[in-house]
């Protein structure tokens, strides 16, 4: 393995993979932090935001289960390129159906589009798994979740805030276009595949049906989805109450709490790449045990007694310190990505597709688990995250790797000699 970016995970097919990923999300991240606002200037309720909403977190939800699946069925670039053109298409059909005020369709065709970005996203994140080596896996798995946030948390938000005010929420939802444009072309043209894709419908089938079997199969796969529901469930379930408990109870201000989000973020920006890192250096299992599980469980009940230890005054800088521990540590589960192919190493799609359903499963979970803030108080649901981030600690450590059976060996000393020739 020569070179200094491939040294670092960056294989040289892949390089410019990152950033068109980097433009794809920031292209799908534009409305996030506007479209509901934006809805509800034109009249269209909570209830059928609501609706368009979960129809597309359900259909993101699917598609980034499928991906996996499909991306080892077809080949990830085929999926990606289909996660591309579903976008454009889709994203043409929203906005004309928005222009018109036409909610059925406009919930059909975001709810659709929601194929799209799991697609094209976790396609490249299994294209990572297979023609990375495996030494520098957790470096590799550390980039992609940098440059995943950095577009579509980050870049977005700074370019819809700067955009809006010059041309408007409809052409700064419109421009998404351009950025998903640009990503797929740069992936049309400038990212290699080092493989042949699968041949055969048969062989297709059975990759796509390996995605539902592979928990029976490889246990240890299913142990690893789990853990990967962990650890995002707390972060999806604060979205939903912890700005209001902080801003009327803690006593921070809006401002005040939106710099703490921010920096909580950012530092989960920089954590991705300093864990990937770490778990090279330490071990994988070592590092999402100690720097994502226990981090957490320290990290999510200190937002409730660390303001109430040191007193009015100090809460703001508290709170902050609380944050960036809490956005290091859900970095700590990071290199998860670079744990799971491992798992089943003859099956790297169908171990990333379970990782995704986990992402999409921790999406869905998060707000019910807010819902104990009603009968347990938020002191008590921040124990049950915390808990939970302690369980799936013992958890990480059930997916040790077991020596290969001799029937195994020969065909994963075959797939480690391809995913370590560059």
């Amino acid at each position: 393995m020569t070179g200094f970016w491939a040294r670092q995970g960056i294989v040289p097919n892949l390089r410019w993979g990152f950033v068109a990923l980097t433009l794809f999300m920031i292209g799908d991240g534009i409305e996030s932090g506007f479209l509901s606002p934006y809805l509800a200037e034109h009249g269209f309720g909570s209830g059928q935001m609501s609706l368009l909403w979960s129809v597309y977190g359900f259909v993101v939800a699917v598609a980034a289960w499928l991906s996996g699946a499909l991306a080892e069925a077809f080949g990830p670039r085929r999926v990606m390129l289909a996660g591309f053109g579903i976008w454009v298409v889709l994203e043409i059909a929203f906005l004309a159906a928005l222009a018109q005020e036409n909610f059925t369709f406009m919930v059909i065709s975001f709810g659709i589009r929601g194929l799209g970005y799991p697609l094209f996203s976790y396609g490249f994140l299994v294209w990572l798994a297979m023609d990375t080596p495996e030494q520098v896996m957790g470096k590799a798995v550390g980039w992609y979740w940098f440059f995943f946030v950095l577009g579509l948390g980050v870049v977005s938000s700074y370019y819809a805030g700067a955009a809006i005010p010059l041309i408007g929420e409809f052409a700064t939802l419109a421009s998404s276009l351009i950025f998903i444009g640009i990503g797929g072309i740069m992936l049309a043209f400038l990212v290699k595949v080092r493989r042949p894709d699968p041949g055969g419908l048969r062989t297709s089938l059975r990759s796509v049906l390996g995605a539902v079997t592979i928990v029976v199969e490889r246990p240890k796969v299913g142990i690893g989805g789990i853990v990967r529901v962990i650890n995002t469930l707390g972060f999806y379930a604060f979205v939903v109450f912890l700005s209001t408990f902080m801003v009327r109870d803690v006593g921070l201000s809006t401002s005040e709490w939106q710099t703490v989000w921010g920096t909580l973020t950012l530092t989960n920006i920089i954590a991705n790449v300093v864990f990937g890192y770490v778990a090279d250096k330490i071990g994988r299992i070592r590092t999402v045990a100690w720097f994502g599980g226990v981090l957490c469980a320290v990290s999510v009940p200190a937002f409730c007694y660390v303001p109430k230890l040191l007193g009015p005054g100090s809460d703001f800088w508290a709170v902050l310190v609380v944050g960036i521990v809490y956005g290091a540590g859900l970095s700590g589960y990071v290199p998860l990505s670079a744990i799971m192919p491992t798992l089943a190493p003859h099956r790297i799609g169908g171990a990333i597709a379970i990782l995704n359903l986990g992402a999409g499963v921790s999406q869905f979970l998060g707000p019910v688990v807010a819902g104990l803030v009603t009968p347990i108080g938020v002191a008590g649901t921040l124990w049950v995250i915390a808990g939970l981030h302690l369980a799936g600690t013992a958890l990480t450590w059930c997916l040790r790797d077991r020596p290969p059976t001799p029937e195994e060996k020969p065909a994963m000393d075959r797939e480690l000699a391809e995913r370590t020739a560059l």
